[in-house]
């Protein structure tokens, strides 16, 4: 499955973060789609950001096993985008362009790969147009 939309780290976070219930409603609204109707995506470095931050850094900490039930349940099901050197080029090469850090140009890069239409972040100005794809602060 190629995703219409791929979801950026933090609308993952954003899920388990009860201090924000508009961000924490609409996230998990995105994330429920994604599953539910197969339309969304992540990556490899999405699953990576998002346990490490579960597992050390929410206010509530999510166990090993929690981490797990999540990962099979959530993110392995979402996950199009695998780590590759060919990833990592294209990568380079938006960052050069576009002026993006590294990781967020992989996630754009990511995003390219499976011809997603809407990259849904808040880490990069809201309708920026990439290619064939917009990139989309759900929150605004």
């Amino acid at each position: 499955m190629k995703g219409n939309f791929f979801l950026d780290t933090n609308i993952l976070i954003y899920t388990f973060d009860q201090s924000q219930p508009q961000k924490q409603a609409i996230s998990r609204n995105l994330v429920r789609d994604a599953l539910n109707n197969r339309s969304g995506c992540i990556s490899y470095q999405v699953i990576q950001e998002f346990l490490n931050v579960a597992s050390k850094k929410f206010a509530n900490s999510l166990s090993v096993s929690d981490c797990q039930t999540y990962l099979t349940n959530v993110l392995e099901p979402l996950c199009e985008v695998f780590s590759s050197t060919g990833l990592f080029h294209r990568a380079l090469e938006i960052s050069s362009r576009w002026k993006f850090s590294f990781y967020d140009s992989l996630i754009v890069a990511s995003a390219l790969s499976v011809d997603s239409k809407i990259l849904y972040t808040e880490d990069i100005k809201h309708e920026q147009k990439i290619e064939d794809m917009i990139i989309f602060n759900p929150f605004l």
